[in-house]
């Protein structure tokens, strides 16, 4: 019998979980100023929010902070007529439309005009990216020169990378915690107490044994559930700014991910 309280306890206990759920590399934590500085700088704490990256309803404090939410105020030149780029990032060049290169340290939000929220518009995602990748496509720059197809090819690949971490909740979450300088690292989740190891165990060994696809439909909606509660708590703790809950809280929607893969591999074995 699965228990529903066990959702927000989260203890430092790996070895009963460790292969239940794969772990998640996390992203480098330094930036450039800009495509024409290769000087990296670290990350600092700026105490407020970028007005590009701050989502409705995000509150402002020391704690939920814009460390790497913009690149350097400096304007950047187009490599090809020497003019200036008026947004950032820009693909493209207004004055001669030449394709720019990836703006250095541009964050996946940015890219994507998306609001900074971890409950985003996933539909305008959707829209911005298409449009992107029609623009973008390398087979538009076949003839153009050498420099332009490589920009093409790594603004198309920056974009669908961009895409895929946003797209699913959890993906999502982890991005936005490393933006804040935080990290599930390899080996070091954080995982639930005893109660909770248990559930999952018991979720497993449920799906292992069932015989029929109502069976394993029954455990995805159960799943999906549990999932949908997680986004709400999550989405409460970084309004809140309340980091440290959101990186437990993420921590678990892993695992019920990880649970919802099995039971789409286990339906796929009755077709």
């Amino acid at each position: 019998m699965f228990h529903t309280n066990c959702l927000l306890r989260v203890s430092s206990s790996l070895r009963a979980a460790r292969c239940l759920m794969p772990n998640r590399r996390a992203a480098p934590q330094t930036v450039t100023c800009s495509r024409h500085c290769m000087s990296t700088f670290h990350k600092k704490d700026t105490g407020h929010r970028d007005a590009n990256f701050g989502g409705p309803g995000y509150r402002t404090n020391k704690v939920f902070s814009s460390r790497s939410y913009s690149t350097s105020e400096a304007k950047l030149n187009c490599w090809n007529c020497k003019e200036f780029l008026d947004r950032t990032p820009s693909f493209f060049c207004d004055s001669c439309k030449a394709i720019q290169p990836p703006e250095e340290g541009a964050s996946y939000f940015k890219i994507l005009d998306c609001d900074y929220t971890f409950t985003l518009d996933t539909h305008k995602l959707q829209k911005r990216y298409l449009q992107l990748q029609r623009t973008l496509h390398p087979d538009n720059f076949s003839q153009k020169s050498v420099k332009e197809q490589e920009y093409s090819e790594s603004q198309s690949a920056l974009v669908n990378k961009a895409y895929k971490t946003l797209l699913k909740p959890l993906s999502r979450g982890l991005y936005m915690l490393e933006l804040e300088g935080m990290h599930l690292k390899e080996g070091t989740d954080s995982v639930a107490d005893s109660h909770f190891l248990m559930e999952l165990m018991e979720i497993n060994e449920a799906l292992e044994e069932a015989q029929t696809p109502e069976e394993v439909n029954k455990i995805g909606q159960d799943t999906k559930g549990k999932l949908a509660d997680l986004t709400e708590l999550i989405d409460a703790a970084l309004h809140e700014g309340k980091l440290d809950t959101a990186k437990e809280l993420l921590t678990q929607m892993k695992y019920y991910a990880n649970i919802e893969e099995k039971v789409k591999a286990k339906l796929s074995d009755f077709m």
